[in-house]
């Protein structure tokens, strides 16, 4: 069975394809800084600098999904489900001129999905 770190809702996949049409290849960066905290944040990918530090968790409709090595040590055994919510956020993502943010749900990985991610 295959497991998977992160998912996106419906209505946040209506987002994400919109600023995929106008933005072209995109990345979701979770660093868990400023701003708006832990929240998932959407750039053009060439917009946004990668480096040993960033841990790929998965993709969602072709995004690649990273997260900061400190902040993954603690959200490891979690996993993240990405959702869309009214307001603006306080962040640079490119979501915010919608007049929406991009949010996280997350629940504790099972028993089962544990083992598999987290050998």
């Amino acid at each position: 069975m295959t497991y998977s770190r992160v998912a996106i809702s419906e209505k946040a996949i209506e987002v994400l394809h919109q600023l995929k049409e106008k933005h072209g290849t995109l990345i979701f960066h979770q660093s868990g800084g400023c701003c708006d905290g832990s929240a998932p944040m959407v750039f053009e990918e060439e917009d946004m600098y990668l480096d040993e530090s960033d841990v790929l968790l998965g993709q969602l409709e072709g995004v690649n999904y990273y997260m900061n090595k400190d902040q993954f040590d603690y959200w490891k055994h979690t996993h993240l489900t990405v959702d869309v919510t009214e307001g603006r956020g306080a962040s640079f993502s490119l979501e915010i001129p919608l007049g929406v943010r991009f949010i996280i749900h997350s629940r504790l990985l099972t028993e089962e999905e544990n083992l598999a991610l987290n050998k």
